[in-house]
């Protein structure tokens, strides 16, 4: 699959780029996606919620007050989860949210976004990212001559940028990541995918086998 080169300015450069079709052009697997995007949202979770039942609530175990003949309702202790200050009945405690997903389901996960997003024409392809210092207007006006301002947006790179990451980090919806690290859920949450000749050529590598 050939799509065309542009220049960070927004210029076209005559040339054309392949996109391996094992990795940009294969038929979408939906539910390889799915349990890909769920699999990485349970990871991101710390599982460190905690709250006291009523058997760790510190006070009295005391009864406040008889049962009968008050006129009131019945209550238990001040530890009671019907109470101020008591404790929570079926409350939270840490746990482990992890998920597993084998690597060739990862794989596939992410070959059938990037097949998504290129049969929808949602990848524009760049010779190379020029910043010669970070600059968030430079970012922005960049976006604007490719026509992605205010998309949300994933910029793929081959090699670290740090002037790429710092020029984007300001700018809402913009996330600069290396081509190899690229998550299933980073390219299903966004718009559109920014990427250099080099990430082409990561990304052809890394997933094509």
């Amino acid at each position: 699959m050939k799509v065309g080169v542009r220049n960070f300015d927004g210029s076209d450069t005559n040339k054309q780029v392949d996109l391996k079709k094992a990795v940009f052009g294969i038929e979408p697997h939906n539910p390889t996606i799915h349990a890909a995007v769920k699999v990485e949202l349970a990871n991101r979770r710390q599982g460190t919620a905690s709250t006291k039942s009523r058997g760790e609530v510190r006070g009295s175990g005391v009864k406040l007050f008889r049962q009968k003949g008050t006129g009131r309702a019945r209550v238990g202790d001040a530890a009671s989860p019907i109470r101020t200050g008591g404790g929570v009945a079926f409350g939270p405690k840490p746990r482990d949210y992890d998920l597993k997903i084998n690597r060739k389901a990862k794989k596939l996960a992410r070959r059938s976004m990037l097949s998504i997003l290129a049969q929808e024409k949602r990848i524009m392809v760049i010779e190379k990212y020029d910043l010669e210092k970070p600059r968030t207007q430079d970012m922005r006006t960049a976006l604007e001559a490719l026509g992605l301002e205010g998309r949300r947006l994933v910029v793929l790179t081959g090699q670290p940028e740090r002037n790429l990451y710092l020029s984007s980090r300001n700018l809402p919806g913009v996330q600069v990541k290396q081509a190899a690290d690229v998550s299933t859920h980073d390219l299903w949450a966004s718009d559109f995918l920014l990427i250099d000749l080099e990430g082409v050529k990561q990304l052809n590598s890394v997933l094509g086998n």
